[in-house]
């Protein structure tokens, strides 16, 4: 089986040189460079260049986040990307399939689309986004909480409750195309223990990972999306089990007093190549 972990994708602004490089040396999954967000509009052109021209980040999966195709930078964003090498381009509110039609058709067949999911269009559409997944190249849900919030005028606080069911379904269309969903930002930086919370509510929704927007919350999201000790252990035994002589062909067995079912073996084994993978 394979897999790539993205347990932290950790945006970058594109017009900080310095923090380009700092992102080669930090423990994240996914950089994300931003060109949209976090650039100012006279910094735009100077962005895009040093996006493209970053040449990759190790084992690091990069990720260029273009600005949206109905703003004046959109368009050139897409075209020089091209020609950058990254793995997948990040697309800003998309709303609707012809969004990512539009970004296939500029982008080429060149890197994957990922689409953040952050205005209520979005939310109305998002079955037909995602069946726009095989042929547009779309790979990866991006919560954006904060545009979210202003559209709908949520007011989440810590718990998040009124986002909750929001976040089910994203999970629940990605999981039905096979897209990656990856949790939203958390604005708190300087607190640990929030972000982790946040992290493992997150991890109980069904995402994969989450995005982040400062290196100080790195280390919580990596070690919420990994699995444990204890959850490799037991995966190991599952799959053991169903392994040996006697039980080939069950569809369900005995382990540890436990009944355990094919569908528990093939999640062990995605938990025991996730857990390969983060080693790698």
């Amino acid at each position: 089986m394979t897999i790539r972990p993205r347990r932290s994708a950790l945006y970058m602004p594109a017009s900080n040189a310095r923090a380009i490089e700092k992102a080669r040396s930090l423990e994240c999954d996914v950089v994300i460079l931003d060109l949209e967000d976090a650039v100012a509009p006279e910094q735009k052109a100077a962005a895009r260049a040093q996006a493209v021209a970053a040449g990759g980040f190790g084992h690091r999966e990069w990720v260029i986040r273009a600005n949206g195709l109905d703003t004046e930078w959109g368009a050139d964003d897409l075209a020089a990307i091209t020609g950058a090498g990254c793995d997948a381009v990040l697309i800003p509110k998309v709303s609707d399939p012809a969004t990512l039609h539009a970004a296939r058709e500029k982008l080429g067949p060149g890197p994957a689309l990922w689409a953040m999911i952050e205005t209520a269009q979005a939310i109305v559409d998002l079955r037909a986004i995602g069946e726009a997944a095989a042929e547009t190249g779309l790979t990866a849900f991006v919560v954006g909480p904060n545009d979210l919030a202003k559209e709908l005028r949520l007011r989440p606080g810590v718990d998040r409750a009124p986002l909750l069911p929001i976040l089910s379904q994203i999970v629940t269309v990605a999981r039905a195309y096979r897209i990656v969903p990856l949790d939203g930002v958390m604005n708190a930086f300087d607190d640990e223990a929030a972000i982790e919370a946040e992290c493992r509510q997150g991890l109980a929704f069904g995402f994969d990972g989450k995005t982040l927007i400062h290196p100080n919350q790195i280390a919580p999201a990596n070690r919420v999306f990994a699995p444990s000790d204890d959850e490799v252990a037991w995966a190991q035994t599952i799959v053991a089990a169903f392994d040996a002589p006697e039980n080939v062909g069950k569809g369900a067995i005995k382990v540890e007093g436990k009944m355990v079912e094919l569908l528990h073996r093939d999640d062990a084994r995605r938990t025991l190549a996730l857990a390969a993978a983060i080693r790698r």
